[in-house]
């Protein structure tokens, strides 16, 4: 029988780590943008809610939830900066509104 060189414990398993953690996170980001747009799209077009009213509780939601979550510096900068493109979005919902 082959005699093995493994010893139990003495595996480097940083690389596995690094993977694992960057996939919870990932999962984390990719989750809470999803609930973000699909509770924006649910308040501001299926139930008919004001836009903004309906952006601004999407925003307290996704920077409560980054707070609670400690997501950091880089998801508040990345909630910003969804916003400012829904904010664009509807201007040019708006724009185009004016001309039908």
């Amino acid at each position: 029988m082959a005699t093995s060189e493994y010893h139990h414990g003495d595996m480097d398993i940083e690389a596995q780590e690094a993977t694992w953690h960057g996939f919870i996170v990932g999962s984390t980001w990719g989750g809470l943008i999803t609930v973000l747009s699909v509770g924006y799209a649910v308040l501001a077009i299926a139930i008919g809610m004001n836009w903004m009213i309906s952006l601004g509780l999407m925003a307290a939601l996704g920077l409560a939830a980054g707070l609670f979550l400690n997501m950091g510096g880089r998801w508040i900068a990345t909630l910003v900066l969804l916003v400012i493109l829904a904010l664009v979005i509807q201007g040019f919902i708006g724009l185009f509104g004016l001309l039908l």
